[in-house]
């Protein structure tokens, strides 16, 4: 019997999502991390200075896991379920900046 988590849908998943950043400090470096992304792929565009564009993942990700590693205390689920992540990371940044985040969710 496995014990692999499965979800049968978006909002399944995006559920077992809001649990895995339960800790404050994790979400909000996840919240400075897709702020950065948004504002170096702004001034990368702007100013046509497309090599910045490879930091982008850099930041995203390496803001988001240090919150996860060191204090969620958790794997970033883009370890097992990219794409998903992804779309909720900025869903999370989206519901957090028009503050309609279900903390309920929360653990």
């Amino acid at each position: 019997m496995s014990s692999e988590l499965t979800f049968n849908n978006y909002k399944e998943f995006y559920h077992y999502y809001l649990s895995e950043h339960s800790n404050i400090t994790c979400r909000n470096l996840h919240y400075i991390g897709s702020s950065l992304v948004l504002i170096v792929i702004a001034i990368s565009l702007v100013n046509e200075k497309y090599s910045l564009l490879w930091s982008v993942p850099l930041i995203g990700y390496g803001f988001a896991w240090v919150g996860h590693f060191f204090f969620e205390h958790n794997k970033p689920a883009t370890f097992k379920w990219p794409f998903w992540s992804l779309i909720s990371d900025w869903v999370m940044f989206f519901q957090f900046i028009t503050r309609t985040l279900p903390t309920k969710h929360f653990r």
